[in-house]
């Protein structure tokens, strides 16, 4: 984290970047990495003001991050909050860091199962996200259901994962000055940078594995360069797949493709399949919500009802990649 002191840092001019990114979907231009640091630190440090901030955050919704804006992005949230330290699980497995901002609107939100199954295996899990979300179902609510607390600060967060192997944090815990600009959404109307760049932080100060998943295709040639031409920001290995509903658990109607990012390169880990008409039914939550979700969550724990091939595939794959030497 950057260094605090008492003289309270100057406001942020930008003009001369808004001149750049605001010109709307066709005459809009990239910042350059330094700029697009120095204008996002700002932001992080509350010395843009409204007006300005507004404008920041709507020429990227129209213009887009290109992968070198959102390195440098994701490098300045880096610095805005304290890297977790998190000791190796059994089998000197690596942690996991697991975004949850999504939630559930027609499918329920099994992320708190993948969490639990990941952590029964011995792999320290972190989930982030947000507490609430209206019209969704959020993790942390299904978590609460599960009598498993929210940690409220960041020694709350390395106490449970070393006592559990897993935590919840609030992003408001783990990152707060992130976690405003991601309020800014409930004025806005509309999502802005910060909400992929939630969901690519590496939470951890020692190399952790991060989920990272895309809704729409766009989405995933993004990241996809991102994570290819930027190593620095997929330090520690990054697994990209299509997500269910926005949130990191596999879907448990199809098999998606799993690459897995790390060193540079990028392999294929799983290979799409098609959903078949005759495939056997796979027992549900009866209904979305918290509660009903959390007690089914605790039959499959309890081996009354099965694992979801497709969690349970992606589990495999998790618990191998986080076992190999980085």
């Amino acid at each position: 984290m950057l260094p605090m002191n008492d003289t309270p840092a100057p406001p942020f001019a930008c003009a001369r970047y808004i001149k750049e990114i605001g010109r709307g979907p066709n005459g809009a231009r990239a910042l350059s990495r330094d700029d697009t640091y120095a204008l996002y630190e700002a932001m992080l440090d509350g010395r843009v003001s409204d007006l300005e901030l507004g404008a920041v955050l709507l020429a990227y919704r129209v213009k887009g991050e290109t992968a070198a804006e959102l390195a440098a992005m994701l490098s300045a949230a880096h610095r805005s909050f304290e890297p977790l330290h998190v000791q190796e699980g059994r089998d000197h497995a690596r942690p996991v860091s697991i975004p949850s901002y999504n939630g559930a609107r027609k499918q329920p939100n099994l992320t708190p199962l993948l969490a639990l199954l990941l952590a029964r295996e011995g792999v320290p899990v972190l989930v982030h996200g947000v507490v609430d979300d209206p019209g969704r179902v959020t993790s942390a609510a299904i978590f609460a259901e599960l009598g498993i607390p929210h940690a409220a600060s960041p020694d709350e967060i390395e106490d449970s994962l070393a006592s559990r192997r897993l935590a919840f944090a609030p992003i408001t815990s783990l990152a707060p000055k992130l976690a405003r600009l991601l309020a800014l959404r409930r004025i806005m109307g509309v999502r802005n940078s910060t909400h992929t760049l939630v969901k690519i932080l590496q939470p951890f100060a020692e190399p952790g594995l991060r989920l990272v998943n895309y809704t729409h295709p766009e989405y995933r040639d993004s990241l996809t360069d991102l994570f290819t031409d930027h190593p620095d920001a997929a330090q520690g290995g990054a697994l990209l797949a299509r997500g269910t509903e926005g949130e990191a658990v596999a879907d448990t109607r199809r098999q998606v493709q799993v690459d897995w990012f790390h060193d540079g390169h990028v392999e294929t880990l799983v290979a799409p399949e098609r959903s078949q008409a005759d495939a056997p039914a796979i027992e549900l939550p009866e209904s979305l919500d918290a509660a009903t979700t959390a007690r089914w969550i605790e039959d499959v724990m309890r081996g009354d009802v099965p694992v979801p091939p497709a969690v349970g595939r992606q589990v495999e794959v998790i618990a191998d990649v986080v076992r190999r030497p980085v």
